[in-house]
Formats: C-alpha cells, sequence, structure tokens
C-alpha cells in the first residue's frame, strides 16, 4: 500500500510506517540540513527537496494514504505562540491543499499538544472542519508516546481522517502494557564513552554512530528545573536541540536551592553530561543501524528531537493498516465503527 509523506524530517514517521507493511513512495523535506539523512535511510523513497508551497498536487504521485507533522514551532507552548498567523502555521493550509487533491484513503497528522490551547481553537477547528469539509470523517487525540513502547514522556497531538467511502471512522490503539524506561533504552551504552563535541564534528571515531554530545554551558532556564530522571523512569521530552537535552542518568538528580534554581549535586557518584545523539535517538526509538548524517552537533539534536518515535509511529500505523488491508479486501470497513454523517461528525477524545 504506497503512501506518501509530508514535512518528513529524517523520516521518524516514515520508518514507523515502513515497519508497519506500507510502502512510503515519495517524500518532501525542505531543510538541506536533512536530505543525505533521510536519502541514506531510505533509499527506495523519492525525496522532493523544495519548498511545500511550491509544489502541484499533480506532481505528487496517486497514494492511499498521506502523513507528516506540519512544523509545530507556531503552535508550541514554549515558542511564540502565533499558531496560524506565522508562516510556518500556515503550512497546515498545504497538508490540506493535498489531501483535498489527491483524496487518499487516510492521512494522518502530528503536532505538538500547543495546538489544543484555548488561544488555538479557532485555528485548529477551522482546519478540522477543512478535512472535514473534502470528505474525511476525523478522530483527534492527545497521546503520550510512553504509552506506546517510547521510553520518554512526549506527548502531541494525533489527527487521522478516513475518507467517508471507507464508512467509519479511526479508532485509536489501546496503549501498551509496558512502559519503557531509560534503562531499557541505553543501558548498555554507559559502558561507551561517548565523544564530547563543541560545536562541528572534527574526528568521530566511536564504534556506536552519532554517540556524541554538545559540552557547552547550561542556561539559567535549564537550571531552573530538574534535568535527570533515573534508570527506572521514562526520559523527559528529547527537544530539538542540544542545549536543552536531558542529562544522562548516571547522574544524581539536581538539587532546589530556590525557586526556578537547580544545582547540579556535588556528591553525585557520576559527573553530568547531556545526552548523546545516540542516546536521544535510542529514546526516540530509532534502530542503531539509522545513522544521522551531520556535520554540526545540533543538527543532529534537531533532526532526532523532532522526529516521531519510529514506536509510535508504528502502533498508530498497525491499527490504520488492518482497516486499510480490511477495506482493500472487502470494499468495505464494516468492522469499523460508522458514522451517522462523515462530513458532519468530527471526534475528540478524551486527554
Amino acid at each position: 500500500m504506497d503512501i506518501i509523506s509530508l514535512f518528513s524530517g529524517c523520516g521518524g514517521l516514515d520508518l514507523g510506517f515502513s515497519q508497519a507493511g506500507f510502502n512510503v513512495i515519495w517524500a518532501n523535506e525542505y531543510d538541506r540540513s536533512i536530505w543525505q539523512t533521510y536519502e541514506s535511510n531510505h533509499p527506495k523513497t523519492i525525496l522532493e527537496k523544495t519548498d511545500i508551497r511550491n509544489i502541484p498536487s499533480h506532481n505528487i504521485p496517486d497514494c492511499i494514504g498521506i502523513i507528516g507533522g506540519p512544523p509545530c514551532q507556531s503552535w508550541s507552548e514554549a515558542g511564540a505562540k502565533r499558531g496560524i498567523n506565522d508562516n510556518r502555521g500556515q503550512l497546515f493550509y498545504d497538508y490540506v491543499r493535498i489531501v483535498r487533491d489527491k483524496q487518499p484513503w487516510f492521512f494522518l497528522a502530528e503536532n505538538v499538544r500547543g495546538i489544543l490551547s484555548t488561544r488555538h481553537t479557532e485555528a485548529f477547528t477551522s482546519i478540522l472542519n477543512q478535512f472535514r469539509d473534502i470528505g474525511y470523517a476525523i478522530s483527534y487525540q492527545l497521546l503520550n508516546a510512553n504509552n506506546f513502547l517510547v521510553p520518554q514522556d512526549r506527548k502531541r497531538v494525533i489527527i487521522v481522517g478516513y475518507h467517508e467511502k471507507i464508512g467509519g471512522y479511526f479508532q485509536f490503539p489501546e496503549s501498551a502494557s509496558k512502559r519503557l524506561t531509560l534503562k531499557d533504552a541505553i543501558y548498555d551504552l554507559r559502558l561507551i564513552e561517548p565523544n564530547k563535541v563543541k560545536d562541528k564534528i572534527v574526528n568521530s571515531h566511536n564504534k556506536i554512530p552519532n554517540h556524541e554530545y554538545l559540552d557547552a554551558g547550561y542556561s539559567s532556564i535549564y537550571m531552573s528545573r530538574n534535568r535527570v530522571r533515573s534508570w527506572q523512569e521514562p526520559s523527559f521530552t528529547i527537544q530539538a536541540g542540544g542545549r536543552h537535552a536531558p542529562i544522562h542518568p548516571q547522574a544524581n538528580k539536581m538539587i532546589l536551592v530556590e525557586k526556578d534554581k537547580r544545582i547540579f549535586d556535588p556528591n553525585s557518584p557520576q559527573p553530568y553530561r547531556r545526552l548523546s545523539v545516540r542516546e536521544c535517538a535510542r529514546i526516540q526509538t530509532f534502530p542503531d543501524d539509522f545513522i544521522f548524517k551531520y556535520d554540526y552537533i545540533n543538527h543532529g539534536y534537531k533532526m532526532v528531537g523532532n522526529a516521531v518515535p519510529v514506536n509510535f509511529a508504528k502502533f498508530l500505523a498497525q491499527k490504520i493498516y488492518i482497516d486499510m488491508k480490511h477495506y482493500l479486501e472487502r470494499g468495505t470497513c464494516e468492522h469499523l465503527k460508522a458514522l451517522d454523517s462523515a462530513k458532519q461528525m468530527t471526534l475528540m477524545f478524551p486527554v
């Protein structure tokens, strides 16, 4: 079953869907610092390297599904929060445009939890209504990736649309019975010393690819919160930058000295250091044979942090694959819960 990927990044979402049985035939990514990583890890996918706003829909292959995560900075709770008033936020309209023109059986879009904030209600509702008006039954939910075999707390909004001809809507899968931790993800790497890097990668001879970490100072904002979780806990959210990478669990948790101010414990048995790019990739559930290509370490952290965790993507994709396979074989999805009106109903699940 052929699908296409928009706003692909390094392809975490794409890899998860591939592992679930889909064939990602075409992808789009504008950031040139990501191209080499995407192409080397997805060699069978055609990568269109240009601004999505300049791509006519007729230049995109026909497909049964469209996946992707439009840029999230505009909706982020930590960012400027301009939402749809920002050029990056408006790229959601191009996602809608392509879905409208290609009319796939399904689409999946991922974004940050900030898109659900009150200040964005009107814009988010408008986006959902546009999908609904072009023939899709919409389901959306705020999910924590840690509930889906990802060893980090990472809350993201997932929007799934099923074409009205399918005759039903996407029902989100149940959480996995197991919760993964930092120990599950990176405990074996504790015996392999990572390389320290200030900025540009000069010589990286570590036997584990991408096992280098940013060796730089810590801002007052960073030191305002505990940034250390133990081996028995899931990681904090992996962010798209080295300066905000969590601290390795070998160290003690930070000590609160006053409101919004913490210090490193001078009695910690092991030193404090940021997680390496590879450790972050492990926490994002990328396999070790997925190699990130970059000359500057922050490009590595950015690619990893912006990605959809692979296991999370696979968990969602497996459910969609079953539904689409059923429709392909039988021309109906009577096993799905039917809608009274696919065009008039949007389903919001509790967060």
